[in-house]
């Protein structure tokens, strides 16, 4: 810690920011980012701390700041000094010692006289998160690229979706298929929230059909150095889940019915936790004729194929009820952005009912086909 002092010390005329991320004492306190102000025409560093989703402020003398983040760095894995032409990065490894990385950057100094309110992510600004610079969403300064915000702040609504999940819980381990993964780099994400954020031993598999693509993604985990994250070649339509205990399935974008079988071995295999965002659910829609009160949905295409979609996947939350999930139906990405917004986010409760005497009457009725449904009678 001291060569972190001693540096801050030596670089404070070009000092722009501080971030101290990835709490280690308190898991009740976020990150804490320091900027420089003017309060009555003197310097000051005004930090901001945030606790249980709270932002407390305190504003401290430019002379003091070594003497203050003394105390306050000990707490951390990850500081960062955001300076007038280098960006400079601590790590605490294993052993308690941090490791340094500079690079350079195009920042200027400027003393900020205003007081913004930003929005508290859980993926910060100053957060080290290979996939989301690889992405361009962060620079190398680990700062959001201007043109990438709209994606940042959808990357970050599907990590607080997952965190609300696990809110309360003490949970040390856990174990997550991710079925049809693709290149998704979600699922880096995903795997760094729970590793880093979270602190949580994660191990995640993800299932995917092109073997390229899997060859890929497992390349940039050994890049990323996610020891714990593989990729497989596997059909969901015709594999079980992995080998072992599954304690998450998460679908994204699994197009029209591999969906149904992510779900389908999920509920076979009484998976606590699922998050399904659906995708192209073309099977009702090829399949659905008139039948009753909703033939007038049916006379214009455009219309048929948006309930037919919602139809399929308000049937999938039915058909987890009756199986014992709590089901919440979610709006993941904003409608102005793609029309496919829906998560389905279940947890495990009870044994059910595992009536689907509704939902078959329904397809009886209107002559339709559904995968998971038809899967579930065999």
């Amino acid at each position: 810690m001291e060569k972190i002092l001693a540096e801050i010390r030596s670089n404070q005329n070009k000092l722009i920011k501080i971030v101290m991320s990835d709490n280690i004492s308190d898991s009740t306190k976020g990150k804490t980012t320091l900027h420089q102000i003017i309060l009555k025409g003197e310097l000051y560093w005004q930090s901001e701390c945030i606790k249980n989703n709270q932002a407390h402020h305190a504003n401290i003398q430019d002379f003091d700041l070594a003497d203050w983040l003394s105390v306050e760095i000990p707490s951390y894995r990850q500081i960062n000094l955001l300076c007038n032409g280098i960006s400079i990065t601590y790590f605490l490894k294993a052993s308690g010692k941090y490791r340094r990385l500079q690079s350079s950057n195009n920042l200027s100094k400027a003393v900020e006289t205003t007081h913004n309110k930003v929005k508290n992510y859980i993926l910060a600004e100053g957060d080290n998160i290979p996939a989301l610079i690889d992405l361009g969403v962060f620079n190398s300064d680990f700062m959001v690229v201007k043109s990438k915000y709209d994606k940042y702040k959808q990357i970050n609504r599907f990590i607080e979706l997952v965190d609300d999940i696990f809110k309360g819980t003490n949970r040390e381990e856990i174990t997550i298929l991710d079925f049809g993964s693709g290149k998704s780099y979600l699922t880096f994400i995903m795997y760094y929230y729970f590793t880093v954020k979270k602190g949580i031993k994660a191990k995640i598999i993800g299932y995917d059909l092109k073997a390229d693509v899997v060859a890929d993604c497992n390349k940039i985990a050994e890049k990323y150095g996610y020891d714990n994250l593989k990729f497989i070649v596997s059909d969901v339509a015709n594999d079980n889940l992995y080998n072992e205990n599954i304690d998450m399935v998460v679908t994204l974008h699994a197009c029209n019915t591999a969906t149904d079988y992510a779900l389908y071995n999920a509920i076979i295999r009484k998976v606590p936790y699922i998050l399904s965002v659906p995708c192209c659910q073309h099977e009702i829609n090829s399949t659905i004729s008139n039948g009753g009160d909703l033939d007038i949905m049916m006379t214009h295409g455009l219309v048929k194929e948006r309930m037919s979609a919602l139809l399929t996947d308000s049937i999938r939350a039915e058909v987890l009820k009756e199986y014992g999930y709590s089901v919440d139906m979610l709006e993941f990405v904003d409608f102005s952005h793609s029309p496919k917004n829906i998560m389905i986010r279940a947890k495990a409760e009870n044994t059910g009912d595992k009536d689907l005497s509704r939902v078959k009457a329904l397809m009886s009725s209107y002559n339709f086909d559904h995968t998971l449904v038809k899967l579930l009678d065999k």
